[in-house]
């Protein structure tokens, strides 16, 4: 068969794992070694001056990408298929789930757990969010139905989206890769000699309801009034209710901000940096599709406090101290065990390293790419058979 031309739909992505996953499996020398010939992308400005400019990959940048959510989605239902037919692309990949195309054959990939995993809508109250993202659910269930396969990030989120949407014809599993810069990094900072040097403890994630900063913000305070030289540092922007709780929680427990340091969303190196000089990671998610964060600790080493729900212990296994995100009490013990004891942190950083080695984008692209040739396959197979 003759090599395809694969269109990318990318107009939806905006977060940073979602972004770093399009960087990802772009970076390869050659698609034609997967039998594809040319990949179109169609996405926002920022992100395609963020791509490699190469000759077999092609950038489309349709003026409502930059406009308002309603004109993307309704370019997205109305253009997209019509674009995708003009540049003689035979198969598309949609890189966010939430997608209104119905160009055949279609591949989708699952990034958004927040309707799937039990019990974490209802973080969210009443409001704006939470009817967003119920929303959500029902376009990507529709897509998801549409399409001819899907790409998830772990089991645990093949197993929980067809529970809740029923089972889908095709399938694969496919993780993210961690970039390079957190291979290229190790942890320097050491174990403090003394009580007087405060333990560093970070926490890199946005702040939202889903990811209990307010909890690790109680747990940490529960750890200093038992003595402990501990500090937090968390990292993320997130949404205006989250934060608002957060802010309330920490003029309970540190008002003068003594050992608590929040940071908005940082670039690759210097989360790196943070990581390297950092003496413990905690992760209290209790929703991950795949959870880049936790991966990028787990790849520099740091001995890891972990929420035991959605789909991390798919992700960590026996490389970290596990707690329930929803009880300070909880999550402080799981802190509590690490720093007690020297022999839990150099084995768990060890295993979690060792884990992480698995997850790199080459092997991520290259699956990606042999999958989806291999979806274009099966359906024009089909097709002459009809």
């Amino acid at each position: 068969m003759k090599a395809i031309k694969v269109a990318v739909d990318a107009s939806r992505v905006r977060s940073g794992g979602g972004v770093a996953h399009i960087i990802g499996i772009l970076s390869l020398d050659d698609p034609a070694e997967f039998g594809i010939s040319e990949i179109h992308i169609w996405s926002y400005k920022l992100l395609l001056d963020a791509l490699p400019n190469c000759a077999w990959l092609i950038k489309h940048h349709p003026d409502e990408l930059e406009q308002s959510l309603f004109q993307q989605l309704a370019w997205q239902r109305t253009k997209l298929a019509k674009e995708i037919k003009s540049t003689g692309c035979q198969i598309l990949f949609s890189v966010d789930a939430s997608t209104v195309c119905r160009f055949k054959p279609m591949v989708v990939l699952n990034q958004n757990m927040l309707a799937y995993d039990d019990g974490v809508l209802g973080l969210f109250g009443w409001g704006k969010d939470r009817i967003q993202q119920t929303l959500m659910f029902y376009v990507q269930k529709k897509a998801f139905k549409f399409a001819d396969a899907v790409i998830f990030l772990t089991q645990h989120s093949a197993r929980q989206v067809q529970k809740k949407i029923g089972t889908l014809s095709k399938t694969i599993c496919i993780p993210h890769g961690v970039g390079q810069i957190y291979k290229e990094t190790a942890v320097k900072n050491s174990w403090p000699a003394s009580i007087a040097v405060p333990v560093r403890c970070l926490y890199v994630s946005p702040i939202f309801e889903y990811k209990h900063q307010c909890e690790v913000v109680h747990a940490v305070k529960l750890m200093r009034d038992e003595g402990k030289n501990i500090t937090l540092t968390l990292v993320g922007g997130g949404g205006k209710r989250a934060k608002k709780q957060l802010l309330e929680q920490l003029n309970i427990f540190d008002p003068q901000r003594e050992f608590v340091e929040i940071l908005e969303f940082l670039p690759s190196n210097q989360i790196a940096e943070l990581l390297s000089g950092a003496n413990l990671f905690v992760f209290a998610s209790s929703c991950e599709t795949f959870g880049i964060a936790l991966f990028e600790a787990m790849t520099v080493g740091l001995p890891i406090a972990c929420s035991n729900r959605s789909s991390m212990p798919e992700s960590l296994q026996d490389g970290g101290e596990y707690f329930d995100p929803q009880d300070p009490y909880s999550i402080a013990r799981a802190l509590r065990a690490l720093f007690d004891s020297p022999d839990k942190r150099t084995s768990y950083a060890r295993r979690a390293r060792e884990l992480a080695s698995f997850y790199n984008w080459q092997r991520c692209s290259s699956e990606t790419w042999t999958f989806i040739s291999q979806c274009y396959t099966a359906a024009a197979r089909l097709s002459e058979k009809r």
